[in-house]
């Protein structure tokens, strides 16, 4: 049998819809709640944030959602992904497991995100918003909501992380080329970035940071809207085009997971493959192991509470009902800049909570050797986010050789490592260190937690 082996797909098998876990959850997850009334909050609520239409997509309950023609002709660029048989892989961890992962490097950002940054983007359009504002932490959502601005018109502007924004200027780079603009965040030129200046001058910034800065600017601004790239249910939704992808994959190969993996920050890659599947368990389908993998510095499902929290650190979102660190809460920079979220999505979060999937946590540098590993048995390099999904890959497999089992492995490999080659020549030189984070700090930002957390 040959080495290489993938499952690809042909143009017209990419999902005409979109799917909707909350359909088949056992019971709903919990309203988002207004943080001045605590009461749920009604689309009006959302309205100087987000179009209609994916408020609609928010609150919606519908198993399924017609993905537009317009998106669908552009997802044709990269989609499907091919689903890969890791063999060499398999081989060189002489395991008898059969270890799968659907590849989402191939876009034209380089990971999944682009799956609803063109959906966002279209919707904006449709609107008549010009103008967009967002965050991002690693500079992936960054540059997949410049590419989808390319193609729909749109003025972007992102404020990046600034521990990313020093770390990965390439990905700044990427971002100018598709003509957006990106600030290092905390900024001076909003009141929350200035408020967290005033206070820690050498601040390295944080995700709930720069949500803030972009949240302000989309609120003060008829002209603007804002764009989340994970945490937010139609976000969840939009992703899910891989998962059903990899069903149909699966089905060609005529095998079925046993175990899916996914790295979690804010949640969206690891629900875009994992929520189909789920679905199709919760309605009676065959039995899979969903386990969510974090890092160690950042460890929002192992560590967080599952309270009521704001999704920003200046506390300009409605409140939400997830596992979170405090909103305040600002991580050590470790490279996976994607995975320093202080909160969980919280569908994922909700279906955590039913038992419905496991967490687990790793240290970067364990994350690291094992995306060597991936790229010398394979030849993909995967991102320092996609590394923690690896790891935990390769965990399964070699407990499958300990206990003598074949089960099935899926993991998403969300993202390629091209412009993460600085943390790369850190881990081998020896300079790349596991990061911890203060844990006076997380008690003193779980202690902050909005009273209606007790809800």
């Amino acid at each position: 049998m040959s080495d290489t082996i993938k499952y690809v797909l042909p143009e017209n098998r990419i999902p005409e819809t979109w799917y909707n876990i909350v359909a088949d959850l056992p019971s709903p997850p919990p309203p988002v709640l207004h943080p001045g009334t605590g009461q749920p909050i009604g689309p009006n609520d959302l309205a100087p944030l987000f179009p209609m239409a994916l408020i609609g997509q928010e609150v919606s309950t519908d198993p399924a959602i017609e993905i537009p023609g317009p998106v669908r002709e552009i997802y044709r660029q990269w989609r499907p992904t091919a689903l890969h048989r890791a063999r060499r892989l398999e081989r060189a961890l002489d395991t008898p497991a059969r270890i799968y992962y659907k590849y989402e490097g191939v876009s034209p950002a380089g990971s999944h995100k682009p799956n609803t940054a063109v959906a966002q983007a279209f919707y904006n359009k449709e609107a008549g918003i010009t103008r967009i504002s967002t965050e991002t932490g690693a500079g992936q959502w960054g540059s997949a909501l410049a590419f989808a601005g390319a193609l729909f018109g749109l003025e972007i502007e992102v404020y990046m992380v600034r521990v990313s924004f020093e770390q990965k200027p390439y990905r700044r780079s990427m971002m100018e080329s598709f003509g957006a603009r990106c600030v290092p965040s905390p900024s001076e030129e909003t009141a929350a970035g200035r408020a967290i200046l005033a206070e820690r001058p050498d601040s390295p910034g944080s995700l709930g940071i720069a949500i803030s800065e972009a949240v302000e600017v989309a609120a003060t601004r008829d002209d603007t809207n804002y764009a989340l790239g994970s945490v937010l249910n139609h976000v969840l939704l939009h992703q899910t085009v891989v998962g059903q992808e990899a069903m149909v994959q699966f089905e060609m190969a005529d095998d079925y997971p046993d175990i899916l993996i996914g790295c979690t920050g804010g949640g969206s890659n690891f629900a875009g493959l994992a929520f189909p599947f789920l679905g199709e368990k919760l309605r009676g389908g065959r039995e899979v192991r969903l386990i969510a993998v974090e890092p160690t510095a950042c460890p929002t499902l192992t560590r967080g509470k599952y309270a009521y929290d704001f999704g920003d650190t200046a506390h300009l979102t409605p409140l939400v009902k997830m596992h979170t660190l405090g909103s305040t809460f600002v991580p050590p920079g470790f490279h996976a800049g994607g995975l320093r979220y202080h909160g969980m999505a919280p569908l994922i979060s909700h279906a955590h909570d039913l038992g419905l999937l496991e967490a687990r946590a790793y240290n970067q540098t364990e994350c690291f050797e094992a995306g060597v590993a991936l790229a010398r048995a394979e030849g993909i390099l995967p991102a320092p986010e996609a590394n923690h999904a690896v790891k935990a890959a390769i965990d399964e497999a070699l407990r499958c050789k300990e206990e003598g089992t074949a089960r099935t492995i899926l993991f998403n490999l969300c993202g390629h490592g091209h412009f993460d080659m600085q943390a790369y020549t850190d881990y081998f030189a020896g300079k790349l260190v596991d990061q911890t984070y203060d844990e006076a700090e997380l008690a003193m930002a779980l202690a902050g937690l909005p009273s209606v957390a007790a809800g």
